[in-house]
């Protein structure tokens, strides 16, 4: 009769054990607010026949710590580039917001929440629209620069796009363009920087920078910058002295 007590108390306790990561403490859930925000920021990666899918409740619940983990870290969704310093189009990385909702769906027990909430399904990304985001098209007429640190710009440029260029694994790097007349402007920066993701940054808006702008860059032997200007000099060491 004791052994039995023992073996019952036991398995009661496995079974508690077994059980705690599954306490819900969260109102979000994966059919109203997760689910939205994966097909926004992640499905176009992680579809169905992906290597790590995530399109749906049963391939993401057991990925949840491990999300959390990612985009606690801005690793995921793979951006690269700090958000705020710049301004760019095509931003793919969270809000802190979106940030604090993964944290807590997971932090809350992961739940599914009700089915019928669940938006559309996204649409399957071809790989000719991911390379388009990673590269987008830059528009007729305009020209690319390479600037390392220290460079000044010898005739006023319209720069539309930047890229990093010769960046290290794990880099992070801050570019700003300091004018002649004393005012600074964000280029990028760079956050742990990931070759495998590397990409074209878009500005949401041309920015004008004039002749005598000095590029600089943090640290300062980090690699360079590709700039794309509007109906600038050709491709080259063009427009910099």
């Amino acid at each position: 009769m004791f052994r039995k007590a023992v073996l019952i108390s036991a398995l009661a306790a496995l079974a508690n054990t077994a059980g705690a990561h599954d306490v819900i403490t969260t109102k979000i859930t994966w059919s109203k607010e997760i689910s939205r925000l994966v097909y926004k920021r992640c499905a176009s990666c992680h579809a169905e026949g992906s290597s790590v899918p995530l399109v749906t409740y049963e391939q993401s619940r057991p990925w949840a710590k491990s999300m959390k983990e990612e985009v606690l870290e801005r690793r995921m969704p793979p951006w690269g580039a700090v958000k705020g310093f710049g301004d760019f189009k095509d931003d793919r990385s969270l809000t802190q917001e979106e940030i604090e909702w993964i944290s807590d769906w997971v932090e809350g027990g992961s739940p599914e929440g009700e089915p019928k909430l669940l938006p559309e399904a996204p649409k399957p990304t071809s790989k000719e629209t991911e390379s388009a985001w990673l590269d987008p098209a830059m528009p007729d007429g305009s020209s690319r620069t390479d600037v390392a640190s220290g460079m000044k710009l010898s005739a006023s440029e319209s720069v539309l796009a930047i890229r990093p260029k010769d960046f290290a694994k794990g880099a992070t790097v801050q570019a700003i363009a300091a004018r002649p007349d004393g005012t600074f402007e964000p280029l990028l920066w760079i956050y742990n920087f990931n070759p495998d993701f590397a990409r074209t940054y878009y500005y949401t808006g041309p920015i004008s920078l004039p002749a005598g702008t000095s590029i600089i860059m943090s640290p300062a032997d980090a690699g360079k910058l590709v700039l794309f200007a509007a109906h600038g000099k050709a491709s080259g060491t063009g427009g910099l002295r």
